[in-house]
This record gives structure tokens, C-alpha cells and sequence, in this order.
């Protein structure tokens, strides 16, 4: 609770207010410091006017210290961590709020924790660059690699975004002015920008004529992944009532993601962006008959039956792991002899073949539920690809028509 303190002057008059949030004990026992800020009130204001606006300062001060937003001298980094965790877990996936926590636990608070969060600088956060740049490399389990391979420059700006967005929401709460970790003041290691997977026309078409050979369900999810652009996530949280049969399109509008032991968790699509895309004839037929399907297995199994109006289901009729498709995918391509590529690469597929044939940047960057239109503009690069290879097999063409006259 907020408590207000007149300040007189020497002539008996009120000059100004002070306005304290107490904060408790520390660890030790001992009492801390409270928050405060002082309040003078323009001449003129009737006493009534002033106790408004105390009650309105007092209550907004409050609130600001317990978000962690007052400009606390003394605040170090690793105390504000623990509020900017507070604030960001209800925004955040499980599985990226788990890897937010690590990152702070693990590297952030040992780095730079010790420091008040009024004196971290750029130089700082260049050092802690040069410290996630020396990490060893571990595989999956944690492992260290034997050859002491470093962590990749990728990995390097993954981990820096945790602290950038740390600073940020200080700046958001007033307790600091300007982010010392903005990209322009620092040297991030330059990332090279992978290339995208994607199936050209010929291998698109080897592998649905595979697909052909497996169950019904991963036909469905496959077609789906190639004609919506949708993400994995967002396809598995499918329901049957998203489908509209008659006007050919299909709602997204929930995502799953899944945490190791942890239940599936279900949240709004990346970027918040619930979407309606229209689908292909076949594509409704498909998801008729699996329908159908899976409406037999429920009177078969009767109380076995857990469905949900989930499209895609283990056998109970439960939501599938969102982790699932990509194990089912890359069994499914060895077993056809075909070239590994990752699931996401049906993705990446939707989309330069949206592009190829002439369909407008911004419907491409809805259907695929892209917030920022960058994010988008990285397929242009595959599309300038195929055209220099086009352009090739055309000089190719043109050069040997030449040479054949000549002969």
C-alpha cells in the first residue's frame, strides 16, 4: 500500500508530496529501501484537486513498482529477470518460455546479473556477445562435442535476443531510457542465411505419387501442408468443424506446441495471426472421407474413444504430438527412396510455388500467417534462384542451336 508524506516548508506551507512503496526484507532479514517519488502541485490547485491527484499517482506508482516498472538505483539485473519471467510466461509458448528461463538461469544472470540494471552498457552486452561466441557446442542431451566445436553465429544472436528482449521491457517500464543491446550499436556474428528446402515441380510430384501409398490421414496432412503453407503446429490443432465444406476453406486459428513432459499445450497461431485460406476440391474430398474414418473407429472403440473433433489423431482419437508428422515424414520419404528434406520444407514449398505463379507478395504473407512482411520477402530469393537457372538452361538452349547451324 502507497503511503503520502507532506513536505512543509520553512514558512509552515506544504511544498511538496512524497509518495512511498515499501518493498519489503531481503534475504538477510534486513528491511529494504522503499520505492518513492515526490509530487508538487501547480499554484492555483484547490486542495481538492491535489488529493485527486495524489490518490491517481499513488495508485499508478504502486502498480509500476510491482510490476518492477520504477527507476530503482539499486535494482540489479538478476532482480528485474525474475520480474520480466512474471510478466512474459502468460505471453509465451510453453517451450519458448522454458528456453526464455534457461537462458536467463544459465547465461544471462551469471554474466551480467550482478550488475544494476542503470549501468549496463553496450559494452556489456558486447562482452557477453564474445562470451556466447566461445560456448562449446552440445548435442541434443547436452552433451559437449569432442572436437570443441563452438556454438554456431546462429545460435549466438538466438541466445542474445533473450537478453535484448529482457532490456527492452525495461525500457517499456520506464526503469531505464534506451536498451543498450540494440543490433546497430553491437558485432553480432554474421549469420550465413541457410538455403531453403524446397521440392521443385518433378520431386512434388514423385512424392505425391508415393504419398498415394499411405493412410489416409498422412495424405491429408502432407495435401494440407503443401496447399495451405500451414505450420505444424497449426495443422495438428486442426479441427473438423474448421473445415468449411462448402466454401472450400479452412480456419486456422489455434496452434500446438509440446514441451518435453509436459502436455500438449494449445495457444493462437504464431504472431496471433488466425487466418481463413481456401483449399482445393481434392483436399475437401479428403478430409470427407477421413471423417467418415474416424467416425467408425469412435462407435468401434466406443468409451475408448477420447475424440475432440480433432482432425489429426492417435488411435483414441486424442490430439496427435505436435512432434509426430516430422518422425512420420522422414520414415515416409526413406521409405520411398526419396531425397531427405524436412517437414517444414512443404512450407517453404507452398510458398515459392505461390510466388512462381504469380500470386501477390501480401496474400502469400496472409496465407501463411506471417506477421512481418520480411519474413516473407526471404522466399524472393528462391524465386530469383529458379529464374538464374532458367536463364541458364535457356543460354544452354540458344548456344547449342547456334553451334548446330554452324556445323
Amino acid at each position: 500500500m502507497a503511503t503520502i508524506e507532506k513536505r512543509k516548508g520553512k514558512n509552515g506551507n506544504v511544498e511538496f508530496y512524497v509518495i512511498r512503496v515499501y518493498r519489503g526484507y531481503a534475504e538477510n532479514g534486513k528491511r529494504l529501501k522503499p520505492f518513492s517519488m515526490t509530487y508538487r502541485p501547480e499554484k492555483g490547485m484547490t486542495q481538492k484537486q491535489i488529493d485527486k491527484e495524489l490518490a491517481k499517482l499513488a495508485a499508478d506508482f504502486e502498480e509500476r513498482c510491482k510490476m518492477g516498472g520504477v527507476s530503482n538505483p539499486t535494482m540489479k539485473l538478476s532482480e528485474f529477470c525474475k520480474k520480466y519471467l512474471e510478466i512474459m510466461q502468460p505471453r509465451l509458448s510453453p517451450g519458448t518460455f522454458n528456453f526464455y528461463f534457461n537462458q536467463i538461469e544459465h547465461c544471462i544472470i551469471p554474466a551480467l546479473g550482478h550488475i544494476k540494471l542503470k549501468d549496463i552498457s553496450t559494452a556489456h552486452v558486447q562482452a557477453y556477445i564474445t562470451q556466447l561466441a566461445n560456448l562449446p557446442k552440445c548435442d541434443s542431451k547436452g552433451v559437449r562435442q569432442k572436437d570443441g566445436e563452438k556454438i554456431s553465429p546462429s545460435t549466438v544472436r538466438r541466445y542474445l535476443t533473450v537478453l535484448q528482449s529482457v532490456l527492452k521491457q525495461a525500457v517499456k517500464l520506464g526503469i531505464i531510457s534506451e536498451s543498450p543491446a540494440k543490433a546497430e550499436r553491437l558485432s553480432i556474428p554474421k549469420v550465413q542465411q541457410p538455403k531453403i528446402q524446397i521440392f521443385n515441380p518433378t520431386d512434388a510430384s514423385e512424392m505425391l505419387k508415393c504419398l498415394e501409398q499411405e493412410d489416409l490421414q498422412f495424405q491429408v496432412f502432407v495435401q494440407l501442408a503443401i496447399i495451405t503453407g500451414a505450420r505444424r503446429g497449426e495443422l495438428v490443432a486442426l479441427k473438423f468443424s474448421d473445415v468449411n465444406y462448402d466454401a472450400g476453406t479452412i480456419t486456422i486459428e489455434r496452434a500446438a506446441s509440446k514441451s518435453p513432459g509436459k502436455p500438449v499445450d494449445i495457444k493462437p497461431p504464431k504472431d496471433y495471426e488466425t487466418r481463413i485460406v481456401s483449399i482445393d476440391e481434392n483436399c475437401i474430398n479428403l478430409i470427407k472421407r477421413l471423417k467418415q474414418e474416424k467416425e467408425r473407429d469412435a462407435v468401434r472403440l466406443g468409451s475408448q474413444w477420447k475424440g475432440d473433433d480433432w482432425i489429426f489423431t492417435q488411435w483414441n482419437g486424442k490430439m496427435m504430438n505436435p512432434q509426430t508428422p516430422t518422425r512420420q515424414f522422414s520414415k515416409f520419404l526413406e521409405r520411398h527412396d526419396l531425397e531427405h528434406k524436412k517437414l517444414h520444407s512443404l512450407r517453404h514449398t507452398s510458398a515459392t510455388l505461390m510466388l512462381y505463379g504469380g500470386v501477390n507478395i501480401k496474400q502469400v504473407q496472409h496465407r501463411l500467417g506471417h506477421g512481418d512482411i520480411e519474413t516473407t520477402n526471404k522466399y524472393l530469393h528462391v524465386i530469383e534462384e529458379v529464374d538464374r537457372t532458367a536463364t541458364d538452361v535457356l543460354r544452354k538452349m540458344i548456344d547449342n542451336g547456334d553451334n548446330s547451324k554452324k556445323k
